[in-house]
Parts: C-alpha cells; structure tokens; sequence
C-alpha cells in the first residue's frame, strides 16, 4: 500500500505499481508523473466517481482495479487507453456501459456487484477478451455480439436476472469455466436440488470453534470440535458471508456442495449449521489428510486464466494419470447429478504423492437438467475443455522419470480431445474416466477405483 505522501514527494518515482487507497474523491494528478513507468494502477477502496479525460496519458497501464468506489458509468476514456488489458470495478453503482469505454487490448473484465442491466453489443468487438465476471448484476439477456470473443475462456453471469442461458454459449470454441446460478431461469432446479437432499442440521451448541484455517471470496473456514453423544470429533466449519462473490451467491455455493452428495473423490458435508445466533448459513465438513496439499496456485495477472504452479513441481507418469483419472470421476458424478462445476482448475485441486486427488470449491456450480438436450450435453463438453486445461498442465510437468512413450502418447490424445474448438467433438466424462482408468491400470498393474481419503486440515485457495 503507497500513500498521497509518497506520491506526491517523489519517493514513487519509477514505480511499476502503484496501490492508494486513502478517500480519493479525485484521481491523483501527481500519478501522470508516473507515465513513463506505471504499469499496475490500484485505486479500489476510495470515493471515485470518475477518471481524467487524459487517462491514456499513462501509455504503459495495463492493469486498473477501481473496485469499491462509487462510479455509476464505466469511464469511457478507458477504451482510449492503448495497452490496458485488465480492467476491474467491483462494487461500485454502475448502470451504464458506454459503446467505446472497452480498451482494444482487454483481457480481462470484471464488473461484479454492480447495477448494470444490459451489455453494448461493441462488447463484441474484444477479440482478445478471455475473462469476464459480470455476477451481481441485473442483466435479463446477453448481446449475441458476444459469441464473437472467440478468445473468452471464463463467464461469470451468476446472479443476474437472465431468463435463459443462450444456447450460443455451448457453441463457443474456449469457453470452459462458467457460472450462472442464481438467476431465474435455474431457480426451480436449484429449489428442487435443495428439497431433494437431506443433510442432518448440526446445532451451533455442539460445536466449539477454534480457529480459522482460511478465507475465500464467500465465506470462513474454522477448525472446531463437534461434541455428540459423549463423542468428540475434528471438524472443518464454513461460515459463509451474504455477499455476492465474483463467482456468485454463497447461497448457492451451498446447495451444490450438498447436493454434490457422496463421492471418493469431493470433500463431503457431514451437517448443516443450526440455531447459529445471527442465523449465519454454514456446512460441517471433515478435515482432509495433511498429507494432501494444492496442486496449483489461482491465476496471476499474467497468465489470466491459467493456473500458476510452483516451480519445482513435477509428476511422474502414474501420479498424473491418477490425478486424472480422480477428477475425471468426481465430475462425472457431478455431471450425473445435473450439476457443472464451473471452475475445475487444479488451484481447486488438492492432491497426495501418490497422486490421489480431492474436488474442492463450489463456488461457481451451477445446476441443469441432465436430460435436456442438447443443452446438457453442451454444458458437460464446456467442461471437458476445462479438464482438457488441467490435463495440458499436468502433461507439461511430466518429469519422464517412469511410464512409457506409448503412455505418454495417450494422455496426450485425451488432452488432444477434451481441448477441441469444436465443442461438440469433446468426449464426456464417463468415457474419459473409462480410458484413463485403463492408463492408471497399466502405470500401477492395479484395477483403478476413486481414492477413499483420510481426514485432515483442508485450507482452500482465495
């Protein structure tokens, strides 16, 4: 975090990132003096209303969050700004999207938690658009211009008040993570998804809370003990927030994990919290093996939609197959019971050395119908090529210690597959749970089941 002091001193002079956060209610003029080298603008957590007209003065800004100000139009200098690519006003009271406010090198576009309820069909004209989070809002149809981003990768349109989900959607050659709960058109699936599932309430007055193990975007996760019958046990308690996330509501988070049910390979939820004394909304779940960890870390401003991994990691030939063949199933049953993920990502992934892996983070599943067609079957092949990323990932960190070039050819194959810019040419998951099951058999001489776990701490990502 800089200062107005620093900024205005000269003590920022040549800053690549510049993070402010002090009450603006006007752009720092001072900052212009900052042109030659600025590159990263963060002016979230103040009282803007606007931006200079001279804002692509500052010819080298590729990134610029203004989120949790109070603008009520998106600037429309921003579509004058030459290298800007990433462009982020969350909760602000926007409304309005002027035709020419989208700079034509953007990337990344995040309006979440705002007032807006109709897209510029110049939306369109983005073409290297791959990022887009438009939770919160109030938008009733999307321009079908959007179908002309060819590059948008993830869509968040997750409470909004759409009344269908634009079957050109399914048709968009790398759309791979989306997010749509929330909006009126999946409230009766999602009402139905509730009744249908039974979790045993779990009263506020049998839990003894002890500390946090991690925050996310929709909630808190606690370490506890459960205290039933004499019995005591180790406990993992998320308490979630009532405010709408970049991936959409915690409500709906909430739904899919229990309606997610019972599968080797996903974390379950023992209980729902009862009787909490703010009426929090909250799920009991048990507490991982510490012997499984994340396998990557979220995307960074540079790789956008890509996964950031450690430098050192790498896998042998079984422990990717098995990492693969575990997520596959988890899906696959997820698909089964009508629900899309929406962000299979390996930073949602927790894994042990042996290469048994764990489905985590439900924050943007969304809920359809597995017998309607053709949407259903669309929706599960917009995930394949989500997988197909994972698989490309894991593929690229192949150390070559073990496993053959004929093993290695075929996972290749399947990531071939799953990574299609035609969506309708992607195998689904049961038969891609199906062959990889046969490469974790040929790897370890071993008929591949989903691993049961252990139980221990478990820490999503942010």
């Amino acid at each position: 975090m800089n200062t107005l002091d620093q900024l205005r001193s000269g003590n920022l002079r040549g800053a690549r990132h510049i993070q402010l956060a002090c009450g603006l209610t006007a752009f720092p003029q001072e900052l212009f003096d900052l042109a030659d080298t600025l590159e990263i603008l963060d002016l979230s957590g103040n009282a803007l209303t606007s931006l200079p007209n001279d804002l692509m003065r500052l010819n080298k800004l590729r990134v610029l969050f203004c989120s949790n100000n109070q603008f009520a139009e998106l600037p429309e200098v921003l579509g004058q700004c030459p290298q800007l690519s990433m462009v982020g006003f969350k909760t602000n009271q926007i409304r309005t999207l002027p035709a020419k406010a989208f700079p034509p090198q953007l990337r990344w576009l995040i309006l979440t938690d705002n007032r807006i309820e109709e897209l510029p069909a110049e939306l369109g004209h983005c073409t290297q658009l791959q990022k887009l989070m438009l939770s919160g809002n109030q938008l009733t149809t999307l321009p079908t211009e959007l179908a002309r981003c060819t590059r948008l990768e993830l869509l968040r349109i997750a409470a909004n008040q759409l009344h269908e989900l634009p079957a050109w959607l399914m048709a968009m050659p790398r759309l791979s993570w989306l997010a749509y709960a929330g909006n009126p058109f999946c409230a009766t699936l999602e009402g139905a998804a509730q009744v249908a599932t039974h979790i045993p309430p779990m009263p506020w007055n049998q839990l003894q809370i002890q500390h946090p193990l991690g925050e996310g975007a929709s909630g808190v996760i606690h370490r506890a003990e459960h205290f039933d019958s004499g019995q005591v046990r180790q406990v993992a308690v998320k308490l979630f927030k009532g405010d709408v996330t970049s991936d959409g509501l915690p409500r709906s988070e909430m739904n899919a994990c229990i309606a997610a049910g019972t599968h080797p390979c996903l974390i379950p939820v023992l209980g729902q919290i009862a009787h909490h004394p703010t009426d929090a909304n909250g799920l009991v779940m048990p507490l991982i093996g510490a012997r499984f960890r994340n396998l990557a870390g979220p995307p960074d401003l540079e790789s956008c939609t890509r996964d950031v991994y450690a430098p050192e990691v790498r896998f042998d030939m079984a422990a990717i197959a098995r990492i693969a063949f575990d997520i596959a199933s988890a899906a696959r049953h997820l698909h089964q019971r009508g629900i899309l993920h929406g962000d299979l990502y390996a930073h949602n992934i927790l894994y042990d050395d042996q290469g048994h892996a764990l489905l985590g983070d439900f924050g943007a599943a969304s809920f359809y119908s597995p017998t309607t067609e053709p949407l259903a079957k669309g929706l599960q092949q917009l995930e394949v090529r989500a997988f197909g990323c994972l698989l490309e990932e894991l593929i690229e960190r192949y150390d070559g210690s073990t496993g053959s070039p004929e093993e290695l050819s075929t996972l290749t194959q399947w990531k071939v597959r799953c990574l299609s810019g035609t969506p309708e040419c992607r195998p689904l998951l049961e038969e891609i749970e199906q062959g990889l099951g046969e490469l974790v058999g040929s790897c370890t001489n071993q008929r591949p089941t989903p691993a049961a776990t252990d139980l221990a701490i478990w820490m999503p990502p942010d």
